[in-house]
């Protein structure tokens, strides 16, 4: 049994579960938007993990899942923001007690909360990435209006984005933003020397690699739009050695699946950015025709050996 952890309309899951359904494999959807429907019994003692998912009238039996493909939104965003007290506690319960269950299960995760906190600090995850031989970019976090200005004297080109994992624009430091810097006093944010080059976005899934090559001129090839720029993202290569670099790194991390940002510098250096635990791949496939979905779904079927007795010997119920 798959498990799908997730909203109906989310675009990489929907596309997992197709994949599934053309290989005939048996899925269980643990829709986030059916909360209310939905009761987890787990139990994790001497004699191993038993228990079951419940959704409306659909069971199943918790043993039996050999791949989970986690896509899940935090509570808080799915819910009304009338929703009654009641279903916010059964809905904030049960969020933690599905996490307890991938916590502790044998099953094969796509990908482990553990694994996928990493890119909550984009720094932190940087030394992780620089490790493996990737340059990174100069880069500096502050919320000193001084020190970005001092930054930006000294690298010229510079972006700047989100420190943390929440998705953010990056966008190019110029000189009418400069009136604005004292407003990081209040928000620390990541600056970075620009890197010039040509963008390729890398999937790894497994043992196998899908690339992307992205030709723009805009300083986010996903915004494109918003400076009237073209972007063009067709199927790429990488050198043997990148690629196998590519490969250490997301097992490294943790990550079955992962999305890693390259860009190769006009000298032929490759500069990473980050690696997303989490890619929305459907965009890329859309465009190129890759097999991503296909290759998840075929991760999730084969599984994983068991990952050991877990944390805890009790029961976890949310109902």
């Amino acid at each position: 049994m798959i498990l799908l952890w997730g909203v109906s309309s989310d675009g990489p899951l929907a596309a997992a579960q197709a994949a599934l359904a053309r290989r005939g494999a048996p899925v269980f959807h643990v829709d986030q938007r059916r909360t209310a429907e939905t009761a987890l019994d787990l139990r994790l003692d001497a004699s191993g993990l038993s228990g079951e998912l419940r959704v409306g009238p659909d069971r199943c039996a918790l043993a039996e899942i050999v791949g989970v493909y986690v896509r899940s939104y935090g509570t808080s965003t799915l819910l009304d923001p009338d929703a009654d007290a009641a279903l916010v506690a059964h809905a904030t319960g049960l969020e933690a007690a599905i996490q307890e269950f991938l916590d502790v299960t044998p099953a094969k995760l796509v990908n482990p909360a553990a694994a996928m906190a990493t890119n909550g600090s984009k720094p932190y995850q940087a030394a992780l990435i620089a490790r493996r031989g990737f340059r990174t970019p100069q880069t500096l976090v502050t919320t000193d209006p001084a020190a970005a200005a001092a930054f930006r004297a000294r690298h010229g080109a510079v972006i700047y984005k989100s420190v943390s994992g929440v998705r953010s624009i990056v966008s190019r430091l110029t000189d009418d933003d400069l009136d604005r810097l004292d407003d990081i006093a209040w928000c620390p944010t990541q600056f970075q020397a620009h890197v010039p080059g040509r963008d390729f976005r890398v999937h790894v899934v497994g043992e196998r690699l899908f690339t992307c090559e992205i030709a723009t001129e805009a300083d986010d090839y996903r915004y494109a739009h918003r400076q009237d720029l073209p972007v063009s993202i067709t199927e790429g290569r990488l050198p043997e050695a990148v690629a196998e670099r590519c490969l250490r790194l997301a097992a490294d991390l943790g990550l079955a699946f992962a999305g890693i940002d390259l860009r190769r510098t006009p000298d032929g250096d490759w500069c990473c950015f980050e690696v997303n635990p989490s890619p929305a791949f459907t965009y890329y496939e859309s465009l190129t025709g890759l097999p991503i979905a296909e290759a998840v779904a075929d991760l999730l079927i084969a599984g994983s050996p068991a990952r050991g007795p877990g944390r805890s010997r009790r029961k976890l119920t949310a109902q």
